[in-house]
């Protein structure tokens, strides 16, 4: 049976579909209707859709579709040609991508030090999260709250959706102290608690909670706070 008797009805609303149940839920007719946005005073995206994917019986034959080969549907001029194809072209680089790396974590030490130059000049709190894979490399770095480190500011769900995000197994948030004195405050020590905690419901482990001053930081794992908590 070809892909034009399966076709969707005309009256499918697949953008709504989209903002309801997200784009996997589509079938690949709705998504290259939303993609077409129009067809003719004729042909409905619907149709104009299955015309297209009748023509490729594949999403792998459509990868190879040229813009002559595009512009020959009805509806299809050089703009949506050019649009269909750079979107093959960015979902093929998206399937071969890979996740960037920003370094391994091999101490605090090393960690601290880079640190220390990147915050050194900064005038207010700055709290950094740097997300982890299984294997210690930084896959992602994050700034996400300036200012005092309180639970009304920083605050442990807006840290895990980050991981979540990247898939991260592990992480170590870093703050600043522009005092220069790197000594935890108890703000500090009760948030670093909370981490460990939700860490722990989580599966995500907090390796370590860096705060840096003027030259010197200080590591609450190092210290045995973890110990403690």
């Amino acid at each position: 049976m070809s892909r034009l008797s399966e076709s969707i009805p005309a009256t499918s609303r697949p953008r709504e579909r989209l903002l309801t149940q997200g784009a996997q839920a589509l079938s690949d007719q709705e998504l290259l209707a939303i993609l077409l946005r129009t067809g003719t005073g004729q042909l409905h995206v619907m149709d104009l859709a299955a015309l297209i994917l009748h023509r490729y019986p594949s999403l792998y034959e459509l990868k190879f579709a040229t813009k002559e080969e595009l512009l020959t549907f009805p509806g299809v001029g050089e703009v949506k040609a050019l649009e269909i194809l750079t979107v093959i072209e960015l979902g093929s680089r998206i399937q071969k991508a890979f996740q960037p790396k920003l370094g391994a974590i091999r101490s605090s030490v090393e960690l601290a030090g880079q640190l220390m130059e990147e915050l050194k000049d900064y005038q207010q709190e700055h709290l950094l999260c740097l997300y982890l894979n299984t294997k210690n490399e930084i896959i992602k770095k994050e700034t996400l709250f300036i200012g005092s480190l309180n639970q009304s500011i920083a605050h442990p769900r807006e840290i895990f959706k980050g991981a979540l995000r990247v898939s991260a197994a592990r992480m170590i948030v870093v703050h600043n102290h522009p005092s220069g004195n790197p000594a935890p405050s108890g703000n500090d020590l009760a948030f670093t608690r909370r981490l460990i905690e939700c860490g722990e419901l989580m599966g995500i482990e907090l390796l370590d909670h860096l705060i840096i001053g003027h030259g010197r930081y200080l590591s609450l794992r190092e210290e045995g706070f973890w110990d403690q908590a």
